[in-house]
């Protein structure tokens, strides 16, 4: 186990440019990592994927990291994050029978087709009635992919507020599509 002097060497070191340094710090903390993101997504598949998208992000922005000494802490506040947005992204796991598949398999239809594509218009639709900033809320999280970190530096605002504004627009999209459209 590196002590903190170690380490702050070693981050200094990578920050310089050296991969080898920054190789050896994902060695030595990748599996505090890792129990990091187990803890919070609870599937080894997804918390591996995780653990190295953190070590990929912390490359990208280790020469940002102004107090080294402090390098621990910052990559575990990494993990935490990125395992938040996995979890909050992730459709939720059913069970079904397999049979089941056979079914939704063959019923595309043209009609399930067509109404499909309503949906698609109705939302656009809705979309358009809302305001500006609910819509780029709705918008930067669901089309674009931009976790709620990336929103945040996006809109100016912190963390909090972008899920209460995500939480309100689908709320307000919810009642446009709720409302009868005329055409």
């Amino acid at each position: 186990m590196l002590d903190e002097i170690e380490t702050t060497s070693l981050v200094l070191r990578a920050q310089r440019g050296n991969r080898e340094a920054f190789g050896e710090l994902a060695r030595e903390y990748e599996s505090a990592v890792y129990s990091i993101c187990f803890r919070r997504l609870r599937n080894q598949a997804e918390a591996g994927e995780v653990t190295q998208e953190v070590f990929l992000r912390a490359l990208r922005k280790l020469v940002q990291l102004r107090e080294p000494e402090r390098f621990v802490g910052w990559l575990k506040r990494i993990a935490v994050r990125m395992s938040i947005n996995r979890a909050v992204r992730r459709p939720r796991e059913t069970c079904q029978d397999p049979e089941l598949f056979t079914v939704v398999a063959n019923r595309a239809s043209p009609v399930d087709r067509v109404l499909q594509r309503e949906r698609a218009d109705q939302v656009r639709l809705g979309l358009k009635q809302l305001r500006t900033l609910d819509r780029e809320t709705l918008l930067a999280f669901y089309f674009e992919g931009q976790s709620l970190k990336e929103m945040s530096d996006r809109f100016s605002s912190p963390v909090g507020t972008i899920k209460r504004r995500l939480h309100t627009a689908r709320h307000r999209l919810r009642e446009a599509l709720d409302e009868p459209q005329l055409v």
